[in-house]
């Protein structure tokens, strides 16, 4: 049973609505078996039950089209009544006969129950009251990062998107380094799951050294989310600096299956591998609730990179040669390299009478060449308009 919200355990494991907005995701996925699915029924419904959770019930049973259990319901209904009846009567007592300490904590214990159970505009409600009655940056932050948490496990990313952006003002005011850290999660999270790849990247790494958002995910996990955004987004050097020779990432990195190959195979260009080592990858990126709405732009992505990479090293190869290099049939590799050089998103042609494959790098030094004649003329005609300026002065 998972652990009540603001206890000490719930810092050390997964929030329980983020685990069970997995389940559901996982049980909506085609290819499913029968069994598959009652397994994670049974999983899901073992933690409403327990924890009583009537609105998310509902939502639940209306989403996965499940049956309503209307004695269940009424059941936890009840007990939702009078645990909410308990908590206002010490928030109206401490109130009337205590400090604001107690009414912050009387309102917060409100709050956090709310969101327990589901209710998204009636938590966020009394977070704002609750918020009214807190000092300081980091506290408030703690509270935003709870309706996130909600907001995430509900996949509103437009809340997400005001959450991370409130949570940032408040960081900008004086929050703590434990809590600016675990906002970088938060926001790599969204990024991510909004297709901004470089930019989550560019925090999953920033935030691997001090990981501490064990309520999202473990840290394994942020170490995939670290790797997968990074190929596509980083150049070789800053690749290699920053993920394949990162200590960090080296600790863990085995105990994930399949990245390891994936990641060194792709930097190390041995194609044949790597593609061996994708198909796993492509797998597990499927079956991921922040990643599935992107699966395939990102294989897409990162087959056209591994393209690109390759061929950066030859003025001309034949495809056949390609194919090999590759592991896959000429038939493919033709394919797929049209699609792309059409795209404009490879600089090569294909001869396919010769079977050869051209690329077409682009003249660096010329055009380096030509942006200083560019400036130099544009530095000119500011010189001009000044020193007339400074004549008429």
């Amino acid at each position: 049973m998972a652990a009540p919200e603001g206890t000490v355990e719930e810092a050390e494991k997964v929030d329980f609505k983020i685990e069970l907005a997995h389940q559901r995701f996982q049980y909506q996925q085609p290819g499913k078996s029968d069994k598959e699915k009652g397994q994670l029924q049974k999983a899901i419904l073992e933690v409403i039950f327990a924890e009583k959770l009537a609105p998310f019930y509902l939502q639940v049973c209306q989403e996965l089209g499940w049956p309503l259990d209307e004695a269940r319901l009424a059941e936890m209904e009840t007990a939702n009544k009078k645990q909410l009846q308990e908590l206002d009567a010490k928030v109206t007592d401490a109130k009337e006969n205590l400090g604001d300490t107690e009414v912050k904590t009387a309102l917060l214990a409100k709050a956090d129950y709310l969101c327990k159970l589901g209710d998204r505009e009636a938590a966020a409600a009394a977070y704002k009251d609750t918020e009214d009655k807190t000092t300081g940056s980091g506290p408030k932050l703690d509270l935003v990062f709870s309706m996130l948490r909600l907001d995430m496990a509900n996949n509103d990313w437009q809340a997400v998107r005001t959450g991370i952006a409130k949570a940032k003002k408040l960081g900008d005011e004086g929050g703590d380094w434990e809590r600016k850290n675990r906002l970088k999660v938060y926001e790599a999270v969204f990024l991510m799951a909004t297709r901004s790849f470089k930019e989550a990247a560019h925090l999953f790494l920033d935030s691997m050294a001090t990981f501490s958002t064990n309520e999202l995910f473990a840290y394994e996990r942020c170490i995939f989310y670290a790797v997968i955004t990074s190929i596509i987004t980083l150049d070789r050097v800053s690749l290699r600096t920053k993920v394949v020779d990162a200590p960090e990432i080296l600790t863990v990195i085995d105990a994930i299956p399949h990245l390891s190959s994936y990641l060194n195979c792709f930097y190390k260009c041995q194609y044949k591998q790597f593609y061996q080592a994708f198909v796993p990858i492509m797998g597990q990126l499927r079956e991921d609730r922040f990643l599935h709405a992107h699966f395939r732009y990102y294989v897409r992505e990162v087959r056209c990179i591994a393209y690109s990479q390759f061929l950066e090293s030859y003025k001309s190869v034949t495809l056949q040669s390609m194919a090999d290099s590759f592991g896959v049939g000429i038939g493919f590799m033709d394919q797929e390299l049209s699609e792309f050089i059409v795209a404009g998103r490879l600089p090569a042609k294909i001869d396919k009478v010769a079977g050869i494959i051209e690329t077409n790098r682009p003249d660096t030094k010329n055009a380096q060449y030509q942006q200083t004649i560019k400036s130099g003329d544009l530095l000119l005609n500011r010189l001009q308009k000044l020193s007339k300026v400074i004549d008429i002065e």
